[in-house]
């Protein structure tokens, strides 16, 4: 189940549950704001197993159906904010968000931190520019 309209909050059972007070994304007008996605199953509600690049690889998954959720996708995205535990992890992150982010790159930052929510190794955010409401 989502919910979207041309303005306000963005949800989906496709991607995890806030997991504080706040919302999955927020549409204002033609962007979306994408909250930070940690390695969560949507399904399972835990944290994936594997290395950093499965976990970026579940976290931009997320961040997907997020986007999903308002009408959008990844083609749209405008900018991408990254969160690492360790600047060790870049290299293998970059593989995993080449992936999805092909040719059509989004700007981005990445910047170490010292701890994520529930233990994690990676978080990203998110803007979408999303096409305008249809008028009909």
């Amino acid at each position: 189940m989502s919910k979207s309209a041309g303005s306000g909050i963005i949800a989906t059972s496709e991607a995890p549950s806030a997991i504080g007070p706040y919302s999955q994304g927020v549409r204002a007008g033609d962007f979306l704001f994408i909250s930070g996605q940690i390695p969560l199953d949507p399904r399972t509600g835990r944290m994936v197993e594997g290395d950093i690049r499965d976990k970026a690889r579940r976290v931009i998954d997320n961040l997907k159906a997020v986007a999903r959720a308002a009408g959008g996708d990844l083609a749209h995205v405008v900018k991408v904010t990254v969160f690492m535990k360790d600047m060790n992890d870049f290299a293998a992150i970059n593989e995993a968000y080449a992936e999805y982010f092909g040719e059509i790159l989004p700007a981005r930052s990445a910047v170490q931190v010292a701890a994520l929510p529930k233990g994690a190794d990676v978080e990203m955010e998110a803007i979408v520019h999303l096409e305008a409401p249809s008028r009909t």
